[in-house]
């Protein structure tokens, strides 16, 4: 047994230094190195040959040597698996070495990391590292991100779907609604031409990076990945709003798969790209009523970052309702309060105590209380009359014209009555969906309150994780121009499904409150896909065989990664003797991540056999006058 090996083996025994999986945890193991745990020196010390390579005799004493320690397990050959290392073997090579391995080659692609999302075709399936951390280099950056072409675009009403014609664009912006069928950060790319700055809400609802989300990673840089993974979109989501625009992120509030809940790292990632005085409050939504039973605290509630792009230019939305008053004079109806506040604290004046002399009396504030006015304002007060004693104590009179924001008052920032995660998961059966087909989807209510508080009619609103299409359906019934991009395949068999019952006048959610009655339309279209295509092919074989032969087709027609050697695959002993999950990583990996889907540039390319409609409503959706 090797070193590397025999150090793996020894951690393996302790459970605590495992997952549920049994594989090792090594950002705990190198936290225990930092804190020099007392469990980990004595199991490192209790096997001879390691005691001798990471400690130190000093007389009586054995000095543990940390970094040494620390370089052992970061080094690549440290947990190295068949995977990883077949991946390594056919990657290029010179005569004698794999270029990785050759110090007289650098590889600087600083930009490894969740560029692309997604492999799975349930929400519930896990995605493995290798769809989300792929090593691209910069002008390969610039390549993947350019806008891409469009493919089955069809507008669909209440009574059909058909062909698309052409956009509905006017003053040379599209006011379609659109829903979108591919990856999220490709499609935000590809929307940048047309919408740049004209989004007022974004609203999201991402993978939490909980443990048991579809965010599920195979080692311990889930909580890294998922924060680029969150920045990429981030950034480019705020080149969409407008000057004055909104963006919200929900956040589960649960201990996360990395030990700690996102919510307090996103806040800092949100602080640097949207600026911290930007930051407009954090709701939080009652998600459920009751505590699940668990060994420490129940999470009931769930929240909602708020930023603004420019707080300057932003206004929010206030609250209606009907004032009612108890009196009526000359001057009109009133209501009488008696103007006194708690003396303590940050809210401590003592120029605002003070005795007030009228001719029905002296009055002055109880102890601990004080006057809500300043003297002044308190004799203008009486001088107009503006006062009344009621049963002995001193009240003011006040009018509509008094109250600042007339009938109008400031939302708060608690959500406890705007639906739950029951209603919402009953609200998809009451529309003939899997109730449970969504682990956490949104109840319309609370989408509803969302879009009164930050947006107005005909605004743009956008999600990019679409999921069960809430917030699509609900900026429909408000009268909203809505954009949603959902690379999973229910897209298609739910998302899309359920808002065209929004479209027929379904009755479920908020449709009563807001008088819905159903109509509108909207446009269907998908980033045409191309190494996409193959690699949804290779996630649905079910052997080796049926993998082999999509391998045999994607060298006909597919484009790789050039740093790969397609030589070294078929008929490879060490290729057939990889766990059948391990080849279809490999066959994935090789493909060439820049050409998943088909750029706007070469659209008219016979490559790719687009047909002539695509192609041109293609054109008319990058066209600008």
């Amino acid at each position: 047994m090797n070193f590397y090996k025999e150090i793996e083996e020894l951690l393996k025994s302790k459970k605590e230094y495992c997952d549920q999986a049994g594989k090792l945890l090594k950002a705990k193991i190198v936290d225990e190195a930092h804190n020099d745990s007392e469990n980990l020196m004595k199991l490192l010390l209790s096997n001879n040959e390691i005691k001798e390579k990471c400690f130190k005799v000093v007389g009586k004493f054995n000095i543990f040597l940390k970094d040494k320690f620390l370089m052992m397990i970061s080094d690549k050959n440290f947990l190295l698996d068949s995977y990883t290392a077949y991946k390594n073997k056919i990657g290029l090579s010179d005569s004698k070495t794999s270029i990785k391995e050759n110090s007289d080659v650098v590889l600087n692609f600083p930009f490894k990391d969740c560029y692309l999302e997604g492999g799975q075709t349930q929400e519930d399936d896990k995605r493995h590292e290798i769809f989300f951390n792929e090593t691209l280099a910069q002008d390969e950056i610039d390549r993947l991100l350019d806008p891409k072409g469009f493919t089955n675009i069809k507008r669909i009403n209440k009574d059909e779907e058909k062909p698309l014609d052409s956009f509905n664009i006017v003053d040379g912006e599209i006011k379609d609604n659109l829903l979108i069928k591919g990856n999220n950060l490709l499609a935000l790319h590809s929307l940048k031409k047309r919408f740049a700055g004209k989004v007022k809400l974004i609203y999201i609802d991402p993978p939490y990076n909980t443990g048991s989300d579809s965010f599920g990673y195979n080692d311990n840089f889930n909580h890294s990945s998922w924060l680029v993974f969150m920045k990429n979109r981030l950034e480019i989501a705020k080149e969409l709003l407008r000057d004055d625009g909104v963006i919200l992120v929900q956040i589960d509030n649960s201990p996360s798969g990395s030990g700690s809940p996102e919510l307090g790292y996103l806040l800092v990632l949100m602080d640097e790209i949207f600026n911290r005085k930007n930051y407009v409050t954090n709701f939080v939504w009652k998600k459920k009523g009751n505590a699940s039973n668990t060994a420490s605290f129940g999470t009931i509630t769930e929240s909602i970052l708020c930023y603004a792009k420019n707080i300057e230019q932003t206004k929010f939305n206030r609250m209606t309702f009907d004032r009612k008053y108890q009196y009526r004079d000359e001057i009109g109806e009133y209501n009488l309060v008696q103007p006194l506040k708690t003396n303590f604290g940050e809210y401590e004046r003592k120029t605002m105590i003070y005795s007030i002399n009228v001719s029905e009396g002296v009055f002055s504030p109880p102890i601990g209380k004080r006057w809500t006015y300043s003297e002044e304002s308190m004799n203008k007060i009486i001088q107009c009359k503006k006062y009344q004693i009621d049963r002995g104590v001193f009240k003011i009179k006040l009018y509509e014209f008094d109250y600042t924001l007339g009938n109008e008052k400031i939302y708060n920032n608690l959500l406890e009555e705007e639906g739950s995660l029951k209603s919402a998961k009953n609200h998809l059966k009451f529309l003939n969906f899997d109730r449970e087909g969504f682990d956490t989807p949104k109840s319309e209510e609370l989408l509803h309150k969302l879009l009164s508080i930050f947006s107005n009619e005909k605004n743009i609103v956008l999600d990019f994780f679409a999921g069960s299409g809430t917030t699509a359906a609900v900026a429909h019934k408000m009268n909203r121009q809505w954009i949603t991009i959902e690379q999973m395949d229910y897209i298609e068999t739910i998302t899309k499904e359920r808002i065209k019952k929004v479209l027929e006048g379904e009755q479920g959610g908020v449709s009563k409150s807001v008088d819905w009655k159903g109509g509108g339309d909207f446009i269907y279209m998908e980033l045409a896909p191309f190494n996409e295509i193959y690699k949804q092919k290779i996630l649905k074989t079910s052997n080796s065989d049926q993998l082999l032969t999509v391998y045999d087709e994607m060298k006909e027609k597919a484009f790789f990664d050039y740093r790969y050697d397609l030589k070294k695959i078929k008929g490879d002993k060490e290729f057939v003797d990889l766990k059948f999950d391990d080849q279809k990583l490999i066959i994935v990996d090789i493909l060439d991540k820049n050409q998943m889907y088909i750029p706007y540039t070469e659209i008219e390319d016979n490559t790719y056999n687009l047909n002539i409609a695509d192609i041109q409503l293609t054109h008319s959706f990058y066209k600008i006058k």
